[in-house]
């Protein structure tokens, strides 16, 4: 059995508490990689969006980057609050939209890029 080389986004799922961020494999469930938030406590509310997670915890922001949860950037939002925040981009949500809401908005957005010629 020949061990993989690179990890890809693909191949992990990610886990988070204590302000910790816990990158598993998503076939074996070991530990890739782990990360501490140097700042805030508690539950971190964790979006993968596309190739960076961001990371809240008690009103800190942090952009890792997912393969190797090395940290990009971050953002203290300094007077903007704390307690668990909604994350939301582009490319996903941190709160769970219901299947039939998701399917209305996949169908909305194909049918507008049917009507306008655009494709996304």
């Amino acid at each position: 059995m020949s061990l993989k080389s690179e990890v890809t986004l693909g191949d992990l799922v990610f886990v988070g508490f204590n302000k910790q961020v816990i990158a598993l494999d998503r076939y074996t469930g070991d530990i890739v990689w782990d990360w501490k938030a140097p700042q805030g406590s508690g539950f971190p509310a964790i979006l993968v969006d596309g190739d960076r997670i961001i990371v809240s915890v008690q009103g800190y922001t942090y952009c890792l980057e997912p393969t190797t949860g090395s940290q990009v950037w971050f953002n203290e939002l300094k007077g903007k609050g704390t307690r668990t925040p909604n994350l939301a981009s582009l490319r996903g949500s941190s709160s769970q939209m219901p299947a039939h809401a998701k399917l209305a908005a996949d169908a909305a957005a194909a049918s507008q890029s049917t009507i306008t010629g655009v494709h996304t």
